[in-house]
């Protein structure tokens, strides 16, 4: 009896765990991740729309960052303002050729963020998970990695 008990305890134990564990994030790929993969890095979060040219003119320098991903230990993600999802989103980021990884959902309520006013603007996570800085308005990959610390130029 005192066995089944412990047994019990220690299922329902993992349970509560389980459901107190940090939720999946869905990517537009249709795959999943955890910003907890992330821990330690700092986490670049841009705001862009189809319809947004200065947003258009940026996603190569994210994808410029984000293929240097494994030296800088930088992450890139995308977050579309009009909020699409399923095939719809997947297409115009096949369209819009973003290279890095877009969020199904907004996560900017995890750093208290209101919703961005300009596009694009830009978050700068730092490794410890807190909000560095919001920069509203193009970035280019020099004043993203001087923001990041990769660089120390001007």
């Amino acid at each position: 009896m005192i066995n089944s008990m412990r047994v019990v305890v220690v299922l329902l134990s993992a349970l509560l765990l389980a459901s107190c564990s940090e939720p999946d994030i869905l990517l537009a790929d249709g795959k999943f991740s955890r910003f907890s993969h992330w821990e330690g890095r700092w986490i670049v979060v841009n705001y862009w729309a189809e319809w947004c040219a200065p947003c258009r003119k940026e996603i190569p320098e994210l994808n410029r960052l984000h293929a240097e991903r494994n030296s800088t230990g930088v992450v890139v993600l995308g977050v579309n303002y009009d909020a699409l999802e399923g095939e719809t989103l997947l297409n115009l980021v096949k369209e819009m050729d973003i290279r890095f990884p877009v969020l199904v959902n907004d996560p900017r309520l995890r750093w208290n963020v209101e919703q961005p006013s300009v596009l694009p603007t830009t978050l700068f996570i730092n490794p410890d998970g807190e909000l560095h800085k919001v920069a509203q308005g193009p970035q280019t990959y020099e004043s993203l990695s001087r923001t990041l610390g990769l660089t120390t130029e001007g």
